[in-house]
């Protein structure tokens, strides 16, 4: 039935490059998808599926029970995008401005909803139920995940897979790894508070600007000397706001950034040297000071046995050239969630254009369409390979 079901898709490419297409135009931001998830509920109205929209938020989770036992397992699909200006000069640019799919969301959503549309086909001959889940608001903290699982809606689910499109990645490679797989995403902003006044007399002034730098060279300290050199941590202090004109010394700035870590314990670490790094350098310097930590989505952690049901799916799909296990990626990602509530595991599907290709998350995002089939080949295998390592 599987080589019966891989035929479908790719009888279907040019449905997916069309959904994915469309939405690509009409992008949404996170915890503003309103529109997208009326479509995705539209979709399955128009198949036959039952599904359920407004789940922690703009989620909506749609169900296809087979006529025969089994496990359910969710295979999940993000749908929001990027507070980013679409510079791509293709026909399906984004028509929204300010708003661009710039992380292959749309293409997730595409390829689940065509893979529902095929699997209703095969409803009778299936084993156990899959729930398509389409989650809102990846790119925010706190995130669609934690409110779809404190839903309930996933409390009966026995498994989750979950595949992204990773547009750095060659085409017809998958990757994963078993544990951690990506880093838990903290936000931090520090506002120092000195004393203004004339550029001509700095002696006069507590320079915000100088304490800030002070702050943001010793901050990388942290890694290079608090941190064992064979753990992996990331400080970025990626928005430094303070003055406003040339003349005139600041009174405050605001440095905005992000932690990353794969260990826990690193992470209390970096919170804790953060607060004794700021706190020393503005009492030398005699400023005040407000540090605010934010904990966002913690660690990817697949879990072994679903990880190595993601292997055994890439060998069954003949378009797929080399599935390996790589390092951790220090992005992060909400399906954390999921796994931290049920077992399973999230990989990439390569989706690099050829030629010049750009990063997630830049103005000429792009991907390989051809990509779609493959990653619907992925979920729907891993699917029925851990239907039947759990007869």
């Amino acid at each position: 039935m599987l080589s019966k079901i891989h035929q479908s898709i790719d009888e279907l490419y040019s449905e997916m490059v069309d959904i994915r297409r469309h939405l690509h135009q009409y992008p949404e931001v996170s915890f503003e998808e309103y529109k997208t998830a009326e479509y995705i509920a539209n979709y399955y109205e128009n198949l036959g599926i039952p599904y359920e929209k407004n789940i922690g938020g703009n989620g909506v989770i749609a169900t296809l029970k087979g006529t025969k036992p089994g496990k359910t397992v969710a295979l999940r699909a993000d749908f929001d995008a990027l507070a980013i200006q679409d510079e791509k000069n293709v026909p399906y640019k984004s028509k929204n401005p300010g708003a661009m799919h710039a992380c292959g969301h749309d293409g997730h959503t595409a390829t689940l909803l065509v893979l529902a549309k095929v699997m209703k086909k095969y409803q009778n001959e299936l084993e156990g139920t899959i729930v398509f889940l389409h989650q809102h608001a990846e790119e925010e903290t706190p995130g669609g995940a934690i409110s779809i699982v404190s839903s309930g809606k996933l409390d009966d689910v026995d498994a989750v897979f979950g595949n992204h499109l990773w547009a750095t990645t060659p085409f017809g490679h998958v990757e994963t790894r078993k544990r951690v797989f990506m880093a838990g995403t903290d936000r931090f902003e520090i506002t120092i508070l000195g004393q203004g006044g004339h550029g001509a007399y700095p002696h006069e002034t507590k320079d915000a600007i100088v304490i800030g730098a002070e702050v943001v060279s010793q901050l990388q300290n942290i890694i290079s000397r608090r941190i064992d050199p064979l753990k992996t941590a990331v400080i970025t202090v990626g928005r430094f706001d303070a003055g406003h004109a040339f003349n005139i010394i600041a009174n405050k700035a605001t440095l905005i950034g992000t932690v990353r870590y794969l260990d826990p314990e690193i992470q209390s670490i970096v919170k804790e040297e953060m607060e004794r790094v700021v706190k020393g350098i503005c009492m030398a310097n005699n400023a005040k000071y407000e540090l605010n930590y934010a904990e966002g989505y913690p660690p990817v952690i697949n879990h072994e046995e679903e990880t190595k049901i993601v292997f055994e799916t890439a060998k069954q799909i003949p378009e797929i050239k080399n599935a390996i296990e790589v390092a951790p990626q220090m992005g992060g990602e909400d399906f954390a969630h999921y796994l931290n509530f049920k077992p399973g595991a999230f990989f990439f599907t390569g989706a690099k254009k050829e030629g010049h290709s750009y990063p997630h998350h830049h103005p000429k995002f792009d991907f390989d369409e051809k990509t779609m089939p493959i990653a619907a080949k992925m979920l729907i295998g891993a699917y029925f390979n851990y239907q039947e390592k759990h007869r």
